[in-house]
């Protein structure tokens, strides 16, 4: 599959915020400079959820953004996000964390739903998913859209 006809992978900046809240269904809120809060519900499921996105945090004089998710009885937060993909298609937003060759996963549903893959080897999601156990395809499956990060791809502004 060409993932790069279907997605684009976004870099963080404040205008692209913008992009995450029109596929999740909602608007951004500025909370200050470079912190954005979204609020999503979905009444048919009751469910409810925030997320932060906070850009350029320096710590020890890095940059580096953060993604932080406040549902029912759940607090997350990705550090180092390194880009996200928007798919109107899945009505969702993924962002992305990686570290050497472990990549993080954080899934936000239009639906107020999430979903968080932590510490995924590239084996994973570079491989055949019929050949992983069943427990692991879903995590390969969705951070396949990774893969085209390392390919000769620009990101989008």
């Amino acid at each position: 599959m060409n993932h790069h006809t279907s997605f684009m992978i976004h870099t963080f900046t404040a205008k692209n915020i913008e992009t995450i809240a029109k596929v999740l269904g909602t608007q951004a809120k500025p909370l200050g400079e470079d912190v954005f809060r979204l609020e999503l519900t979905h009444t048919e499921t009751d469910r409810k959820l925030a997320l932060e996105i906070h850009l350029g945090l320096l710590v020890q004089g890095e940059s580096m953004n953060m993604v932080s998710v406040y549902a029912s009885n759940t607090f997350l937060q990705l550090h180092n996000c390194t880009a996200f993909v928007a798919s109107d298609i899945l009505h969702q937003v993924t962002f992305f964390g990686t570290s050497g060759s472990k990549t993080s996963g954080l899934i936000i549903e239009k639906e107020a739903g999430c979903s968080l893959y932590a510490n995924v080897n590239e084996a994973i999601k570079s491989g055949d998913f019929t050949q992983l156990p069943e427990d692991l395809m879903m995590c390969g499956i969705a951070l396949s859209l990774t893969e085209s990060m390392d390919d000769d791809f620009s990101f989008e502004d």
